[in-house]
C-alpha cells in the first residue's frame, strides 16, 4: 500500500505546519466513509479531507469539492457539536503508525473548556475516524461501529474506552540506531525487503524493497548506510512527493530508485494524494450507484446487436425476392402446361440468355393459377419485409450508438451526473418513471463541468445527454466555439469566447478527447466548429446533433493536463 507509515509521516507534519494554529469552522460529511473539514489557519481556509472508505482510506488537504448531503448523517451533527469553534492544538502520528490524532480545545455546554480528540485511523477496510473524549479516554461516537462480535481485541462503540490498534511488535525506525537495525538483519535468509517490513513500524513493501534496492545485497555496513539516508531524510522531513506512473499508477513521498516508471513531482504532499485520489473514490460509489444502470444498458445495447444479426438473416431471405417474382411469370406464361396435382413443371426460362429450362416446385393441392399467385404473395411479402427491416437495423444502430453514448457518460460520470442519465432514460420510455409524488420539486437546471484554460477563458463539459443539450443549445452564444470527437462517443464542450487563442482551442480538445470513449487512445480527432454550425435534428435522442463548417484537431488526453485546467482560475 502506497499510503503508509512513512507517508503518514510526512502528511501529518505538513498538516501541523499548517493548520496550527488553526479554527475548526465547518464540518461536513459527504458520504458514509468520508469528512470534510474546513479550518482556518494562517489567515485563509483550509479543506481537509479524512476517509476511512475500504479502499482509499486517507487524511490530507484537498482542493476537491464535493457534493454535501441535504440532511447531515448523525456523525458529522455529533462532530459538529464538539468540535466547531474549537482550536487545533496538536496534528500528531502515533509513533510510525498510520493513526493521526487531532486534538481540538473548545468549550463544553456550560462554557469549560475541554479537549477532544479526533483520531484517523488509516488500515483498508478496518479504517476508522473515532471522536474521543480526551480526559475520560472515552469513545464519543465513531464514522464506523466495531462491535465485540465482530473484534475480539478491541470494541469501537459511543461509551466505551478508547483502545489503540493492536501493536505488531515492530520498532519504531525512527528512534532506532542503524547499528542495531543490521543486528536486526539475517544475512543467510535472504528475502531482505520481507525481513524488514517485519522489523519496522509503518514500512510498506515499496519503502523496505527501495532499501533493499539501495544496499544492492551488500554487507551488513552497505545496509546500516542505506537505513542511515532513509532515517535522515524522515528525521529532517526531508520529502519528495511524487507521482509514479508505470504498469500501474503508484505514489510515495522518498525518492524510490528501484522503480522504473514516469516520475512527477510535487510541491505538497496533498497536492500529490489529491492528484492520485482526485475522483478514484467518488468513482468507486458512482460504479456501486450506477451498477444496475450499467447492466440495463450493456443489456439494451447487446439486444440490439440480436436484433440485427436476425434482421440481417431475414434480409438474407429477402434477397431471394427477385427470384419469387420471376418464378411467378414463368409459371403464368406456361400455365398450359400445368394441370391440378402436379408437384413441378419443367418450363424455358425466358430470362436465361440461353434459353435453358429450369424446373418449378408447385403446391398439388392448389390450382395452376393459385400457385403462380403464392409466388407472387411470396415476392411482394419479401420486398415489403426488406423495406422494413432496413429500417429496424437503422433504428438498432441508432439504439446501439446511444447506448454507446451513455456507457461512455457512465464511465465518467459524477455523483451528481448519474441520477441525470437514470432520468433521461426514463423521458425516454426505456426504464419506469417514479411515482408522482405529492409536492413537485422545482426541475433543477443541469449542471455542467467548468474548467478554465490557460489564459483563464471558461470551457464547459457536459457530462451526460441532458448536460450536453444544456450547453449546447442554452448556455452557449452562437459565436461560442464548440468541439466534440469526431465520429466518437462524448461529451460537449464548449468555449465561452468568440476569439479563443490557439491553447484555449488546443486544451477544449483535450477535455473533449478526455470525456469521450476515446480517453486513453492517443491522436484523438476532434471537430471544433461555431456554435450556430450546430443543429439538433427533429425528433432526435438527447445529445445527438449534427454540424457543419468544422476543422478538426488531432491532441493526446493526459490526466495531468486535465486535472491542470480544473485548478486554473478564471479570466478577470
Amino acid at each position: 500500500m502506497s499510503f503508509d507509515g512513512v507517508v503518514t509521516r510526512a502528511v501529518t507534519h505538513e498538516l501541523m505546519d499548517s493548520l496550527t494554529p488553526g479554527r475548526i469552522m465547518k464540518i461536513y460529511q459527504p458520504t458514509q466513509t468520508e469528512l470534510i473539514v474546513t479550518i482556518r489557519s494562517q489567515g485563509k481556509n483550509h479543506s481537509v479531507l479524512l476517509s476511512a472508505h475500504p479502499s482509499y482510506a486517507r487524511m490530507h488537504m484537498t482542493k476537491d469539492t464535493y457534493q454535501n448531503p441535504k440532511e447531515p448523517p448523525m456523525f458529522c451533527m455529533l462532530l459538529r457539536k464538539h468540535l466547531v469553534g474549537g482550536f487545533i492544538e496538536s496534528i500528531e502520528q502515533l509513533e510510525m503508525e498510520r493513526v493521526i490524532q487531532i486534538k481540538v480545545r473548545g468549550k463544553d455546554e456550560i462554557g469549560d473548556e475541554r479537549t477532544k480528540t479526533l483520531v484517523m485511523e488509516i488500515m483498508g477496510k478496518h479504517s476508522n475516524i473515532i471522536l474521543v473524549d480526551q480526559e475520560r479516554g472515552m469513545i464519543l461516537d465513531s464514522i464506523k461501529h466495531v462491535s465485540p462480535s465482530q473484534s475480539s481485541y478491541r470494541t469501537v462503540l459511543p461509551g466505551h474506552s478508547y483502545r489503540r490498534p493492536p501493536d505488531q511488535g515492530k520498532t519504531n525506525p525512527i528512534t532506532l540506531d542503524p547499528k542495531d537495525f543490521v543486528k536486526k538483519l539475517d544475512f543467510n535468509s535472504g528475502r531482505m525487503d520481507k525481513q524488514i517490513m517485519s522489523i519496522l513500524m509503518g514500512f510498506s513493501p515499496m519503502i523496505a524493497t527501495e532499501i533493499s534496492y539501495r544496499a544492492r545485497l551488500g554487507s551488513a555496513t552497505t545496509y546500516q548506510e542505506t537505513f542511515s539516508r532513509v532515517q535522515s531524510q524522515l528525521i529532517h522531513h526531508d520529502y519528495t512527493p511524487q507521482l509514479l506512473r508505470g504498469k500501474k499508477e503508484h505514489f510515495y513521498v522518498l525518492p524510490l530508485e528501484s522503480m522504473e516508471a514516469e516520475k512527477e513531482t510535487y510541491n505538497t504532499v496533498s497536492e500529490l494524494l489529491d492528484a492520485y485520489y482526485s475522483g478514484k473514490a467518488e468513482r468507486d460509489r458512482v460504479k456501486q450507484q450506477a451498477g444496475d444502470l450499467a447492466r440495463f444498458m450493456k443489456n439494451e445495447r447487446d439486444k440490439n446487436i440480436r436484433k440485427i444479426k436476425k434482421h440481417e438473416e431475414t434480409l438474407q431471405k429477402a434477397e431471394k425476392a427477385d427470384e419469387y417474382q420471376r418464378q411467378g411469370e414463368l409459371l403464368t406464361a406456361h400455365i398450359h402446361l400445368v394441370k391440378q396435382g402436379d408437384k413441378s413443371v419443367t418450363v424455358v426460362d425466358y430470362y436465361d440468355p440461353e434459353q435453358g429450362e429450369r424446373t418449378i416446385e408447385l403446391n398439388p393441392n392448389k390450382t395452376p393459377s393459385e400457385n403462380a399467385q403464392s409466388y407472387f404473395a411470396t415476392y411482394s411479402k419479401m420486398k415489403k419485409s426488406k423495406e422494413v427491416v432496413q429500417k429496424e437495423i437503422q433504428k438498432a444502430e441508432e439504439e446501439i450508438a446511444y447506448f454507446d453514448q451513455l456507457i461512455q457518460q457512465i464511465e465518467s460520470a459524477r455523483e451528481e451526473d448519474v441520477e441525470e442519465i437514470r432520468e433521461e432514460l426514463r423521458e425516454e420510455g426505456y426504464m419506469k418513471a417514479k411515482p408522482q409524488q405529492k409536492k413537485k420539486k422545482k426541475p433543477q437546471a443541469p449542471k455542467p463541468e467548468t474548467y478554465f484554460s490557460s489564459d483563464g477563458t471558461t470551457i464547459l463539459v457536459g457530462k451526460n445527454n441532458k448536460q450536453n443539450e444544456y450547453v449546447t443549445t442554452r448556455m452557449a452564444n452562437r459565436n461560442d466555439y464548440w468541439l466534440h470527437t469526431k465520429d466518437i462517443p462524448g461529451s460537449h464542450v464548449v468555449i465561452r469566447s468568440e476569439d479563443p487563442s490557439e491553447e484555449t482551442l488546443q486544451e477544449a480538445a483535450l477535455l473533449a478527447a478526455y470525456f469521450s470513449k476515446s480517453k486513453a487512445s492517443s491522436s484523438v480527432p476532434v471537430d471544433y466548429t461555431l456554435i450556430r454550425h450546430v443543429k439538433k435534428p427533429n425528433g432526435a435522442k438527447p445529445g445527438f446533433v449534427t454540424y457543419d463548417n468544422q476543422k478538426t484537431l488531432f491532441v493526446t488526453p493526459e490526466e495531468a493536463a486535465i486535472r491542470d485546467l480544473k485548478n486554473n482560475e478564471a479570466k478577470d
